[in-house]
């Protein structure tokens, strides 16, 4: 079997008043990301993840801000269209492990069902989906809630 890993990060800033969406799950908080699409930094650092490990670019590349057509884009849908990508190439992802940094709110209830929408979106079993969630200690622009970023591993195959 051929193995490829892949990594993506992504950064977001928060505004007032905004939805803030991450892993799929509207999050119920008073801020939320600034963003072209939904602003779902955990899927973008995911569809980074899953691109690099096959050298198909990054998100951008494929999902430009510049495009109307993307505007307000629910994430779920732009993972899908990787997962399609990387399939078209033969690919099949075997797991993903991603890191959500923001100092509010609190993510540990909403974990679960971000972990369920992702292992949907990619077809794979839901204990082959890792979410993860840590503050920054009140540091940096995290800590200071000003912004939210996300890390992504994933681990992509051909049979």
């Amino acid at each position: 079997m051929n193995f490829r890993i892949g990594h993506g990060y992504d950064v977001h800033a928060l505004g007032d008043g905004l939805r803030l969406v991450l892993g799929g799950v509207e999050i119920s908080h008073t801020k939320g990301c600034v963003a072209h699409s939904d602003g779902d930094v955990l899927l973008h650092a995911l569809c980074d993840a899953l691109l690099g490990a096959a050298a198909l670019g990054d998100i951008g590349k494929h999902f430009p801000d510049s495009s109307a057509e993307f505007k307000g884009i629910d994430s779920t849908i732009l993972l899908k269209r990787v997962v399609e990508l990387l399939s078209k190439e033969g690919y099949r992802v075997g797991n993903v492990d991603m890191t959500i940094a923001m100092q509010r709110p609190k993510l540990r209830p909403y974990i679960d069902t971000m972990r369920e929408r992702i292992a949907s979106c990619i077809g794979i079993d839901v204990d082959s989906v890792s979410v993860k969630a840590t503050t920054t200690e009140h540091l940096g622009f995290e800590g200071e809630e000003k912004g939210v970023s996300a890390t992504a591993v994933a681990l992509i195959y051909k049979e």
